[in-house]
C-alpha cells in the first residue's frame, strides 16, 4: 500500500489529505513542522473571490467556491467582494476584466458603495455577491478533522522530510523551496512578506459589509466580528522569511481607512502581524507531479487559502490516478522552463 505524507498542515496541505482520504486513500500522513494552520494560513486576510484577471485562476476559484459555500457560517460569510475606482483607467481596467469573468460564468455586476463607504470620488464599481470572507485557521481546523476522522494520521511538530514515503507533497507555502531541495526538486518560490492591521472595536459595523477595495492602490478592508481588518502592499517589496511589522504605515493606512470609511475615524491599530506570501514568477501556484512520487501544492502568491478546496481535489485526484477535475495543465512547474508565464494581476 502506498505511504503518502503531505508537508504542511495549512489549507493547501489539509486539503490535499482530505481530499485522498475522501477518495480512498489509505495511509495518508499529514504532517507539520509546527501546529496545524500554524503558519501563514494563521495569518491570512481570509478573502475568497472569483474576480482575477486571468482565465485559469478564475476557473481555479470557481472550483472552490462551491465548497466555502456548502461550510456556510461563520466559517465562511457570503458578503462579496467589491472593487472601487477612482479614475476613468482604473474603471476601464475592471471593466475588461469583468467581462473576461463573466463570459466565464462568474456573475460580476456594476455596484453602488454600500452604506458607510464613502463613493463620492468613486467613478464606478465592480461586485461579485458569491464572493465573501472567512476564517482560514476555522476552516483548516475543520479540513483536519474530517481528514483526521476518514484516517489521515495527523503529526504536527515534525519534519515531513525525516519521514518515509512513497509519495510526498509539497505544501509548505514560503519554506516549500526548502523542502523542494531535499527532496531534489527546484521550486521557483521566494518568500514575501506582507502585513495585516486590525483597528480597535468599531461600533455599528453592517454584518453584511463587503471585502472593499480600492483598484487603483489596492488598499482593502473587511469586517472581523467588531473590528475592521486592513492590508495594503508594501511601498517597496519585502522579501525573505523575516516577518516583521513596520509600524511607520500605520498612520498611512488609517488615514486612507477613514477616508473609505467614515465611521472609523478615531479608531486605532489594535493589533498588526506580518506573514509570508510564497510568491512564483509569474504569481499562480505550481500544481501536481514535479518529480518521481513528488507532488506540488504551493506557490500560490497569497490566494492559497482560496484556492485550497479545488487544488486540494486536483491534486488529490492527480496522486490516485484519477482525471482531475479542472485543468492543472497551466500550473505545471514545466511551464518556467517553456517561458510560458501568464502573469495574475490581481494580487492584493
Amino acid at each position: 500500500m502506498v505511504r503518502i505524507v503531505v508537508a504542511g498542515a495549512g489549507a493547501a496541505g489539509a486539503s490535499v489529505a482530505y481530499h485522498l482520504a475522501e477518495l480512498g486513500a489509505r495511509q495518508v500522513v499529514l504532517c507539520d513542522r509546527g501546529p496545524v494552520a500554524g503558519g501563514a494560513t494563521a495569518k491570512a486576510m481570509g478573502g475568497v473571490r472569483q474576480q482575477f484577471s486571468t482565465a485559469a485562476e478564475v476557473k481555479l476559484a470557481q472550483s472552490s467556491i462551491r465548497f466555502f459555500e456548502q461550510l456556510g457560517s461563520p466559517l465562511f460569510d457570503q458578503v462579496g467582494y467589491l472593487f472601487l475606482a477612482t479614475t476613468e483607467a482604473g474603471l476601464a481596467e475592471l471593466e475588461e476584466r469583468a467581462e473576461l469573468q463573466r463570459s466565464l460564468g462568474v456573475p460580476v455586476e456594476a455596484a453602488l458603495a454600500p452604506a458607510g463607504v464613502r463613493a463620492d470620488d468613486v467613478v464606478g464599481a465592480v461586485v461579485c455577491w458569491q464572493d465573501g470572507v472567512a476564517d482560514p485557521p476555522a476552516v483548516t481546523r475543520e479540513l483536519v478533522r474530517r481528514a483526521a476522522e476518514r484516517g489521515v494520521e495527523v503529526r504536527e511538530h515534525e519534519d515531513a522530510a525525516e519521514l518515509d514515503a512513497d509519495v510526498f507533497v509539497i505544501a509548505s507555502g514560503p519554506w516549500s523551496a526548502e523542502l523542494g531541495r531535499t527532496l531534489g526538486v527546484e521550486l521557483p518560490i521566494k518568500p514575501l512578506c506582507r502585513q495585516l492591521l486590525a483597528t480597535a472595536p468599531i461600533a455599528g459595523l453592517p454584518a453584511d459589509l463587503p471585502m472593499t477595495i480600492e483598484a487603483e492602490t489596492g488598499f482593502h478592508f473587511r469586517r472581523r466580528g467588531d473590528r475592521l481588518v486592513l492590508a495594503m502592499s508594501d511601498p517597496e517589496p519585502r522579501w525573505g522569511f523575516d516577518e516583521v511589522v513596520d509600524d511607520t504605515l500605520f498612520d498611512d493606512r488609517l488615514a486612507r481607512l477613514v477616508q473609505r470609511y467614515p465611521a472609523a475615524a478615531g479608531t486605532r491599530i489594535d493589533r498588526a502581524w506580518a506573514g509570508l506570501y510564497d510568491m512564483t514568477p509569474d504569481a499562480h501556484p505550481i500544481l501536481g507531479r514535479v518529480a518521481e512520487g513528488v507532488y506540488a501544492a504551493c506557490g500560490f502568491s497569497g490566494h492559497g487559502f482560496m484556492q485550497s478546496p479545488a487544488v486540494g481535489r486536483a491534486v488529490a485526484e492527480e496522486i490516485l490516478g484519477l482525471e482531475p477535475s479542472f485543468d492543472v495543465s497551466p500550473y505545471r512547474l514545466e511551464r518556467f522552463e517553456r517561458g510560458a508565464v501568464f502573469p495574475e494581476e490581481v494580487v492584493l
